[in-house]
């Protein structure tokens, strides 16, 4: 049986606490969105924008002002261990580069992990204010809606989602896989976003998204809200999905196990 939340110093429920905090950044990141930002590159793609710290900072404030003894995973920040089994995961905006050029498809994610097994999470879409929730044993929902993954029985009739990431030789390979299922499924999008395209598909607004490079502050709330929404999570291998498995293919168990059918031996399956 899963176990309760924690709760904090000042007696509040650790999702209450992730829910303000994911507010808290929702605020910054719409406020700030039309106006210039400071974007520093950390890769040949990788960016991150001050509104990325700026969002980041409100979070961390909140969450370890309220639980000081939590370990810390953020991807703008060092990581903090604490004296606790649990551990906050944060990417305060997933989809900076959407952002940083004014596409309004973004989030932020906070999940909670306990000993590395995600417990609850949240993806908030400002711009829609969509909050997607999660919390073990107890379902994924929609601003307060019970969500499910898709019912599309086959890969022909379904609309697949992905994303390139930042390792050029991977997307190559994705863009292959693409190719050789094409015209064997309905259509395919790119999303920019991996924690919206993973909350997507744990609401059946697309059938199955897959990704072959993810850091775990990208996927953390996308592994419960898949698994409370009745999908199943597993890495290109076909080996369970979890916090630091860093490739992922989400759908309902018949979709992933055809996906897995079709594409064995795909060099985006098989290239370590």
């Amino acid at each position: 049986m899963p176990d309760e939340l924690p709760i904090s110093k000042n007696g509040r429920d650790a999702m209450d606490v992730a829910l303000e905090a994911a507010r808290a950044a929702g605020t910054i990141l719409r406020d700030r969105f039309h106006s210039e930002h400071e974007v520093h590159f950390k890769g040949r793609s990788d960016i991150v924008t001050d509104v990325d710290l700026a969002s980041e900072k409100t979070i961390l404030d909140l969450l370890i002002g309220e639980f000081p003894e939590f370990s810390v995973l953020a991807e703008e920040s060092k990581p903090v261990d604490g004296d606790s089994r649990y551990k906050w995961v944060v990417d305060p905006l997933d989809g900076t580069r959407n952002y940083a050029h004014g596409i309004p498809h973004f989030c932020t994610i906070i999940a909670l992990a306990k000993d590395d097994r995600i417990v609850a999470g949240l993806t908030y879409d400002p711009v829609r204010e969509e909050m997607f929730t999660a919390i073990e044993g107890q379902g994924a929902f929609l601003n307060g809606t019970q969500i499910h993954a898709s019912e599309t029985p086959e890969l022909s009739r379904s609309l697949l989602c992905c994303d390139l990431g930042y390792v050029d030789e991977k997307a190559g390979f994705a863009l292959d896989l693409i190719r050789s299922l094409w015209p064997g499924m309905y259509s395919v999008r790119f999303m920019g976003s991996s924690g919206l395209g993973l909350a997507y598909a744990a609401a059946g607004r697309v059938d199955l998204y897959f990704h072959h490079s993810l850091m775990p502050w990208d996927l953390a709330a996308g592994l419960v809200l898949a698994q409370e929404a009745g999908a199943k999570v597993v890495d290109r291998q076909g080996g369970k999905g979890a916090l630091f498995t860093p490739s992922v293919i989400v759908s309902s168990p018949l979709l992933v196990e055809e996906f897995l059918k079709t594409t064995d031996g795909h060099p985006w399956r098989t290239v370590s």
